[in-house]
């Protein structure tokens, strides 16, 4: 089975679309604002919006500790925040990264597309099932925030599925990158903050399997894969060296 990415296609081309673009991203920082072309059925734990709803806008805003610092009630403050921006609707996303950084990819597998957009810092970084503990984190600000829409209608069943192989693609991708928190030895396999939002079409006939087996799980985890590797590149290249502790994994290479 042929995986086709937006690098992957020379001369201009584009991938096959036939349900028509998915989604536009406009960035005025500190928002970060992916509009849809057609209603979608989104399940997140964002802050403002969790759950399964019917939504036709995912926007982030990119804050600083100082701010969250002076708001005794965060979720209330980023609901006001979305709302005098005309985003009460939205899925709503936080994070301390440059918005204008954001990482997009595109994949299809046969008929089937999916469109990845990913901010990314990995100073709150943590390893899954041993806790750092907020009280060690130099800087708290660092997150991981995924969108991932895919071309087909799925159930909320297989929106759920698709949210699962989304997290596996995103720790493949920090498993590759190994970057380890000064002081520890384990690389982090997320941050404690972070949020994924998976998207699908409105409306029926709903596609009720999501998982590896198939095109659409395929497409999900090659697309995700691709955007946080990218992602998290770029954020290594431009952080500052000293919160990036190193060592030789005995290759000669360096395990950032």
């Amino acid at each position: 089975m042929t995986i086709r990415t937006a690098d992957d296609l020379e001369g201009g081309q584009k991938l096959p679309d036939t349900h028509g673009a998915m989604f536009q991203i406009t960035c005025e920082r500190p928002w970060l604002v992916a509009r849809f072309t057609r209603p979608q059925t989104m399940v997140s734990w964002s802050l403002n919006r969790p759950g399964f709803v019917q939504a036709e806008q995912v926007a982030w805003l990119e804050v600083g500790n100082e701010e969250l610092r002076h708001a005794p009630d965060p979720v209330a403050w980023f609901a006001a925040r979305l709302a005098a921006r005309g985003l009460a609707d939205a899925v709503g996303l936080m994070t301390a990264r440059d918005v204008s950084r954001y990482e997009r990819q595109s994949a299809a597998v046969e008929d089937v597309r999916a469109d990845c957009v990913v901010t990314l810092g990995l100073n709150n970084g943590e390893r899954v099932g041993q806790r750092v503990g907020a009280h060690l984190h130099p800087l708290n600000a660092g997150t991981i925030n995924i969108l991932c829409a895919v071309s087909e209608p799925l159930t909320e069943a297989a929106l759920l599925e698709a949210a699962s192989l989304v997290t596996q693609a995103r720790t493949v991708a920090l498993s590759q990158v190994r970057y380890r928190r000064p002081g520890r030895t384990e690389a982090v396999t997320g941050t404690g903050t972070d949020c994924i939002v998976v998207s699908a079409p409105a409306g029926s006939p709903r596609t009720s399997f999501a998982g590896m087996h198939t095109a659409i799980g395929e497409v999900i985890g090659a697309c995700v894969l691709r955007a946080t590797l990218a992602a998290a590149a770029n954020w290594c290249a431009e952080a500052p060296p000293d919160r990036f502790p190193r060592r030789s994994d005995g290759d000669g290479r360096h395990a950032v």
